[in-house]
């Protein structure tokens, strides 16, 4: 949302991590010329694969701007998620940003004055040359804040999609084979349930079900329902295939007990710690958790795309947003030169991530490449659909809030369907004027 919003932590008054790397100094003014400082948040954990390569990347920086101090602050996706605007526009905030991509996030701020227009940058430092225009999708709002056109206000340095997670020693514990298709994924979960092994994880609580909903739906969908959906390019029919197909899919999912009804109040932590300890035969989720199980999972696992979809949610990585009222502008767009040099690209990509600019010949690990590769596939074939989430602004929490009614029965398919409707509808409204 990253992802269903990505690497959801702790809501809101989270406690936050912070540590300065010092080289000197005082702040400026302007456009960052004369700055001192570079105030820096981000949302990566220490050990995932972006966390690494950007912690060389403020080494780089620091070596090569010997009089700047680097305050580094690592924050709480939720409380970036829910306060960004307020931060943002305070003296407290920082001079560059890890932030959210899509219209309901840096769309939404874009279109409130709040980020910096990044486009003569993107032109003198040939940002552009090194994303495709797909990846360039969301580092671009036009005056409204809705992707895909208009000014640069983020760039994003990685790729992400939603993919299958499966522990391989529990397959073949119980004599399940990889799916390749949709009803071979039904037998598989149906084998597990007969074993009494509920066969996916879940994190009702946050982004997890909606994307599990999303990928169900993609299943029925095409390049014109994401155009529609995401993009406003014609009105979405919610009692209708694919969301129709999406909802109702899901809740045959959890009466059959591929999905644990008590797993409605589990956070997206709870959902990939299951996974690392062996509880959960597969999840559903982002190439974001890829470095953390790579660094953590002790049983054999390995990944594969949900099967039969030639769409899956996915997208560029969370962006780098300069906030307009950075005192540290130059400062913020030589860091953001930083993070797509080869050596940070095949950082991200030999520790599990996906980099937009890296040489595949790089990739040492065969799994690492696997991930890329399964990337570039999706990306070649203009699989990439954004995620559910992204439409408009406050839509996260009506996904969640409306799956998790679905997971513990308290609602239809169809009742979930309305409930997830209308702030659809009113956001599009609102945004559009249509």
């Amino acid at each position: 949302m990253h992802r269903f919003g990505r690497l959801a932590a702790a809501v809101a008054l989270a406690a936050t991590a912070a540590t300065t790397i010092v080289a000197c100094g005082d702040g400026g003014g302007g456009d960052g010329s004369e700055a001192k400082t570079l105030k820096l948040w981000h949302y990566e954990s220490a050990n995932s694969a972006m966390g690494i390569a950007w912690d060389r990347a403020i080494q780089i920086f620091k070596d090569e701007h010997p009089g700047v101090e680097v305050q580094f602050e690592r924050k709480a996706f939720e409380q970036i998620q829910q306060n960004a605007g307020m931060i943002i526009n305070s003296s407290e905030g920082p001079d560059i940003m890890e932030y959210n991509k899509g219209n309901a996030t840096a769309g939404l701020l874009s279109s409130q004055g709040l980020l910096t227009d990044l486009s003569a940058e993107a032109d003198k430092r040939g940002w552009a040359g090194k994303l495709s225009p797909s990846l360039q999708t969301t580092a671009r709002y036009d005056d409204k804040g809705v992707m895909g056109s208009g000014n640069w206000y983020g760039v994003p340095n990685y790729g992400e999609y939603v993919t299958v997670y499966y522990n391989k020693d529990l397959f073949d514990k119980y004599g399940v084979k990889v799916p390749t298709t949709m009803a071979e994924m039904t037998a598989a979960m149906d084998t597990f349930v007969d074993k009494g092994v509920t066969p996916l994880g879940m994190g009702g609580a946050e982004y997890p079900a909606g994307q599990l909903f999303y990928q169900l739906a993609l299943a029925k969908a095409d390049r014109q329902f994401v155009n529609n959906y995401e993009l406003y390019k014609n009105p979405v029919d919610f009692k209708a295939d694919p969301l129709k197909y999406g909802a109702e899919t899901f809740a045959d999912w959890v009466r059959k007990g591929y999905v644990a009804k008590d797993s409605a109040s589990l956070k997206a932590e709870d959902m990939g710690t299951a996974f690392i300890s062996g509880k959960a035969p597969m999840i559903v989720s982002g190439s974001w958790w890829y470095g953390r199980f790579k660094a953590e999972m002790k049983a054999n696992w390995d990944s594969f795309l949900f099967p039969g979809n030639t769409l899956q949610a996915g997208s560029s990585g969370n962006l780098w947003v300069v906030p307009q009222t950075s005192k540290a502008k130059s400062l913020a767009y030589d860091f953001i030169d930083i993070t797509l040099r080869p050596e940070i690209q095949d950082l991200i990509g030999n520790n599990g991530g996906v980099p937009v600019a890296g040489d595949p010949s790089k990739i040492t690990d065969p799994k690492d490449r696997k991930l890329i590769e399964n990337f570039n596939t999706v990306s070649a074939q203009d699989g990439l659909a954004f995620y559910p989430d992204w439409p408009v602004p406050g839509y996260y929490d009506v996904l969640v809030s409306g799956f998790q009614s679905l997971i513990n029965g308290s609602k239809s398919p169809d009742q979930v369907l309305d409930s997830i409707a209308k702030p659809y509808q009113d956001g599009v409204k609102e945004i559009t004027g249509k």
